[in-house]
């Protein structure tokens, strides 16, 4: 388990989404008419804020271009914890599809919950510029806000990741004599409920492209008579093959919901029996001539819609059906045959014996 290799930089993409929140917040000074005198954009910054204090002691001259300025934030990770409250079975699992080549299919391990303590410091020196701070970062936290992380590229696996603000408190460290800088120091907690993912297995695993079931009349397999066999395939939703742009075939008129004899200009494709698609509703032809047919609408439990006349007619079949792509929609063709005689079949071989 230990030893193979992984880093999705799920803990990297939660830090950066979380300080990203904070990267556009200003504060504006005004004039005794309410007049505005200068705007600035609040420094953010990641960090202790004992850092950025001893900065501060250690630049006593307060007329230097190169001090630190007031205000500004800063943030930092201070906790990482296990949270039971949203665990699901570790057993579980569910397949993905890979977003670098759609052929392949991963298997994933749910995630495994864990919250993420950050602190953000915001230090002013004026108590103004911190109550307009805290105003533009308050009303958004009811008591969480929802960002989106995508913490997985290669199977596009993106949350939405709650962020709770927990506390807020501050002090104000104005001691000393009138040439110490004062800082008011307001110290948010906040929670972010985040998910970590284990190693992401390879696996070849995709559609299970048959199932068969054979059936015997008694329990005793050495005397009993194969009786019945059950397959399953699957099928087609949509079109695949784009076998239109082959054949031609569209509708020389347009349809309600409700008509069921459609004018084609070339029923030679077709064959009674067969499925067709217009634009995504599936129909089942049911009759044809030369120049019509007749069809069941919304076969396969597609809605009945509207098309427009010069609307492509494609027809759904094995072509089709080899083509489903994991993560697609799909119906199942099912065969039951009966047999008398004392054959089995073989996994092997994949043919009776």
């Amino acid at each position: 388990m230990l030893g193979n290799y992984y880093y999705h930089q799920i803990i990297r993409k939660t830090l950066v989404s979380f300080g990203t929140l904070f990267n556009d917040i200003w504060v504006r000074h005004t004039d005794a008419n309410d007049g505005s005198v200068g705007e600035m954009k609040v420094p953010l910054a990641y960090g202790p804020s004992q850092k950025f204090l001893a900065r501060l002691e250690q630049q006593e001259d307060l007329n230097r271009a190169t001090q630190i300025t007031l205000p500004r934030m800063s943030f930092e990770m201070n906790n990482i914890s296990y949270d039971p409250t949203r665990k699901v079975s570790v057993t579980q699992t569910f397949k993905a599809v890979d977003e670098n080549d759609g052929s392949k299919v991963k298997k994933v391990f749910m995630p495994v919950p864990y919250n993420i303590g950050f602190e953000l410091n915001i230090m002013c020196k004026l108590n103004d510029d911190a109550l307009q701070i805290i105003e533009q970062i308050l009303p958004y936290f009811q008591p969480s806000f929802n960002v989106s992380v995508e913490l997985i590229d290669s199977i596009g696996e993106k949350r939405d990741i709650p962020i709770v603000l927990d506390s807020m408190n501050f002090v104000d460290d104005y001691e000393g004599d009138f040439s110490t800088r004062r800082a008011l120091i307001y110290t948010l907690q906040f929670t972010a409920k985040t998910y970590l993912f284990g190693r992401i297995a390879e696996t070849t695993d995709g559609i299970i492209r048959k199932v068969q079931v054979d059936y015997y009349g008694d329990t005793n397999l050495q005397t009993a008579n194969r009786e019945l066999r059950y397959v399953a395939t699957p099928r087609a939703q949509k079109d695949y093959d784009k076998d239109a742009d082959t054949t031609g075939a569209v509708i020389n008129e347009t349809l309600t919901t409700s008509e069921t004899l459609i004018d084609v200009n070339d029923t030679s494709a077709f064959s009674v029996g067969n499925r067709i698609i217009i634009d995504s509703e599936i129909m089942r032809i049911n009759k044809k001539t030369s120049n019509q047919i007749t069809v069941t609408r919304g076969y396969s439990r597609t809605i009945k819609s509207e098309h427009i006349k010069g609307s492509k007619i494609n027809v759904l079949s094995t072509a089709d059906d080899v083509l489903i792509a994991p993560g697609d929609d799909f119906g199942f063709n099912e065969t039951s045959s009966f047999f008398q005689d004392n054959a089995d079949f073989s996994p092997t071989r994949q043919s009776d014996i």
